[in-house]
């Protein structure tokens, strides 16, 4: 099969692209910043070119692009799609109805919206991870002990959100609403209650205050937009800087980020780690990984939890409603509710280190035995055959 993929920032696309080419398929690859993922002539006229030229039987992209669903339906060439970010914006598009796409959606709550919406040419397909690759890098190691410590965030603190820029220019019933919103979702583990708390009365409100532009052919709503670009990571950064603020006065935890942490004083700022050769050894050399789920997602697992699994790391994440389905809590991973819980079993499993590498263990080989890329890749080929 000879695959054309589209190349952005997602982390994953290396993964996926080697996968295709391990199991015998082509792969060329375009590159290219857009300023609008639904229309861009200049793009789209270069992907038909390829098209032409090539004659690909499908092309691929990590995460849904109208505009690319568009061309392959004007080219008769199939687009496949698979989310890693949830709910995705551009899916809320006219375009998720053509006939030529095959999407998959790693939140099943997501998955089950679309498919109620009539959309049918869309699948639940949980994320992955290439626990071999990860050994290969961890065996070559040298600088392991850099990376070591009891409890390890590695992610965005989310300082840069909107909801603080815009804050200010709220009449002050809505800034209360939206704080005692933001609140309640901090203390209910597991359910997004957001969405249902921008009621109409709420969001003709909001719409006198906060724009929102939409491009042609897009069928997102002022809720949507606002409960996840700008509540959703409010909440984010409100959850996480409480965690590391609460669990910094009790143990050592260290923090790899670029964000701004020079407010959390008790906390080791380590700066980023690359996601492909640093990143894997701060999970299996921290005693403790935390993984903090943005409540945008749902349901789904994010690829951060699978990415400490595969590395063999000690896991410690908020519940999500998809974990069981694939994990035994306690067995494989630890969930936490709340800051409080959180910080009782982070002392818990400092202390116990047999039981936190038997737990790590059992993680590991699970995703690597269940879960690999080559797992899910398959199983996309096989359902657009």
């Amino acid at each position: 099969m000879h695959i054309l993929m589209y190349r952005w920032k997602a982390y994953n696309y290396r993964d996926i692209e080697q996968t295709f080419r391990l199991l015998g398929h082509t792969v060329d690859n375009i590159e290219q910043e857009l300023g609008n993922y639904d229309i861009d002539p200049e793009f789209e006229a270069e992907i038909e070119a390829l098209m032409e030229k090539n004659h690909y039987d499908m092309v691929f992209t990590v995460n849904y692009f109208a505009l690319i669903s568009n061309t392959c339906q004007k080219m008769g060439v199939k687009y496949v799609s698979w989310t890693c970010d949830n709910p995705l914006i551009s899916m809320y598009h006219v375009s998720v109805f053509n006939d030529c796409n095959y999407i998959f959606t790693f939140d099943k709550t997501n998955y089950l919206e679309f498919k109620e919406m009539g959309v049918k040419h869309i699948w639940y397909l949980p994320l992955a991870v290439d626990a071999d690759r990860i050994d290969t890098i961890l065996q070559k190691s040298e600088d392991s002990i850099k990376y070591s410590g009891d409890i390890a965030f590695v992610g965005s603190l989310y300082e840069r959100n909107s909801y603080d820029r815009i804050k200010p220019t709220l009449p002050e019933y809505l800034r209360g609403y939206f704080d005692a919103v933001m609140e309640a979702q901090l203390n209910i583990s597991g359910a997004n209650i957001v969405e249902p708390m921008l009621t109409t009365d709420i969001l003709e409100q909001l719409q006198q205050h906060f724009s929102l532009e939409k491009s042609e052919g897009s069928f997102s709503d002022l809720g949507l937009i606002f409960q996840t670009t700008v509540l959703g990571f409010k909440i984010a950064e409100i959850e996480r800087r409480r965690a590391l603020i609460e669990l910094s006065k009790h143990f050592r935890v260290n923090v790899y980020s670029n964000s701004n942490v020079s407010d959390l004083v008790r906390v080791q700022y380590c700066g980023s780690v690359d996601y492909w050769s640093e990143m894997p050894k701060v999970f299996r050399e921290s005693k403790i990984n935390l993984n903090f789920t943005i409540p945008n997602i749902k349901s789904g697992i994010p690829l951060r939890m699978w990415d400490v699994l595969g590395a063999g790391g000690f896991l410690m994440t908020n519940y999500q409603a998809e974990i069981p389905l694939y994990f035994k809590e306690g067995e494989d991973l630890i969930c936490f509710d709340g800051v409080e819980d959180l910080a009782e079993k982070a002392g818990y499993y400092l202390e116990h280190e047999k039981e936190r590498r038997e737990i790590a263990h059992n993680g590991y080989e699970k995703v690597k035995q269940h879960h690999s890329y080559v797992n899910r890749i398959e199983t996309i080929l096989e359902t657009i055959a």
